[in-house]
């Protein structure tokens, strides 16, 4: 681990001088010499209870961090995958309760546990009130795709008061200001997404997330995860190559879609978190400078 991965405390979430739980996880894997693995699933798909029992799965196969969507009716940031299981949720009267019963139960498992929602949900149920639930929940942080951090004051203050990890996204077009910008207001890790365009799985991670990678990090010292593509376990190896975390959803999302019932489904994506976790751990992090 390089004294930089040492610190992981610069950003905009818990008191500087602690690490937060997302932190440590992140500063562990960095001692094993491999990146962490996040996996994101959206609540109430197939159900609420199965999605917990997916979530929980791959806790089992060894992912790292679980991110949690909120199940919202404009997805902006959403392949065509996720925007069907959220569909689905949202068909079966998913609300924002049920993401917080389902933060408890994944965080129960003694995992870093996020939501990852657009901003809306959460200006709408209150922002502090949101704070205060999501930690009560067990919850460490929320990552906030369509959120500036201009207009995050509010937010970044509740975060703070309840120790939340406030987590925002660098695109491979952010300015080298707007870099700075954003990583000084993030917690936990930075969110480097490795395309322009929306999510879902590719037959390659874009050529630019390395890139991005490198140019975040002179301006933190925070974990730097790339998603956004990453579906197979060379993928997941190649990004591990030269970032600290990798962030896979879509490909989970479309083995629960695909498979004939929640079972099955089960056991499917609990196979591939197998994979990804053997392919961050089948390359050492590249030093930083």
């Amino acid at each position: 681990m390089t004294d930089q991965m040492q610190g992981g405390l610069t950003g905009g979430g818990p008191d500087a001088g602690q690490v937060s739980k997302v932190g440590a996880v992140f500063r562990r894997a960095a001692d094993d010499g491999r990146a962490a693995l996040i996996g994101y699933l959206p609540a109430g798909f197939p159900s609420v209870p199965g999605a917990i029992a997916a979530a929980v799965a791959l806790v089992e196969a060894g992912t790292d961090v679980i991110e949690i969507g909120l199940p919202y009716t404009d997805p902006l940031m959403d392949g065509p995958v996720i925007q069907e299981a959220v569909h689905r949720a949202l068909e079966c009267g998913v609300h924002v309760a049920d993401v917080l019963h389902s933060v408890a139960a994944v965080a129960a498992t003694g995992v870093p546990v996020l939501v990852m929602t657009y901003w809306n949900p959460v200006d709408k149920y209150g922002v502090a009130a949101f704070a205060r639930d999501l930690a009560q929940a067990g919850g460490c942080g929320l990552i906030t795709p369509d959120l500036p951090p201009e207009e995050a004051g509010q937010w970044l203050d509740a975060a703070a008061e309840h120790g939340l990890d406030p987590v925002f996204l660098v695109a491979p077009s952010s300015s080298e200001q707007r870099i700075k910008l954003i990583t000084a207001a993030c917690g936990g890790f930075v969110y480097a997404a490795s395309v322009m365009g929306i999510t879902g799985t590719r037959s390659n991670v874009g050529k630019a997330a390395a890139g991005l990678v490198a140019r975040i990090r002179p301006h933190t010292q925070l974990p730097v995860a790339v998603g956004l593509g990453v579906s197979t376990a060379a993928q997941a190896a190649e990004v591990a190559g030269f970032a600290d975390g990798v962030i896979v959803g879509s490909a989970f999302v479309q083995r629960l879609i695909s498979a004939p019932d929640t079972a099955i489904g089960l056991a499917d994506i609990r196979q591939l978190a197998i994979e990804l976790a053997g392919g961050v751990r089948s390359r050492d992090i590249t030093p930083r400078a």
